[in-house]
């Protein structure tokens, strides 16, 4: 059996276990024909033990209009407002801090992150996401 071609890849961010047909999924895998509420169950399935966080899916769409998908980290953004308590990041970073983080919720952060990172050291992804709290208005302590 040979391999099948690849139409296109789409990249969506969803809400864990809460896939729907409606907008963002609908239109995107609507344009290719695509059993939306296929994707939606087997989304929703998967993530149902991450409720509450925004899990991104790299979804594999084939001309024969079946898909498979792959599953992301939630974005840093969100990891860090959910460690530090806050609904949102600062308006006016660094001027006005939205909340704290230390760095060990950091470091716990950065095991999260590293399988969809470009690095294997620790430490690294670590100061990658203390940067990403500090643009957002969130203190970094030691």
């Amino acid at each position: 059996m040979g391999k099948k071609k690849v139409k296109t890849v789409l990249r969506l961010a969803i809400e864990a276990g809460k896939a729907s047909p409606g907008y963002p999924i609908g239109p995107a895998l609507g344009q290719h024909s695509v059993n939306i509420m296929e994707f939606c169950r087997a989304y929703n399935e998967q993530t149902a033990s991450q409720a509450g966080l925004v899990i991104p899916a790299e979804i594999t769409i084939f001309e024969d209009r079946t898909f498979t998908f792959v599953t992301k980290t939630p974005p840093t953004a969100d990891l860090i407002k959910k460690a530090a308590g806050i609904p949102k990041g600062s308006a006016k970073p660094p001027r006005e801090q939205a909340g704290e983080l230390s760095h060990e919720q950091a470091v716990e952060i950065a095991k999260t992150k590293l399988p969809d990172v470009n690095s294997d050291d620790l430490e690294a992804v670590a100061k990658m996401v203390e940067g990403t709290a500090r643009s957002m208005g969130v203190k970094v302590t030691a």
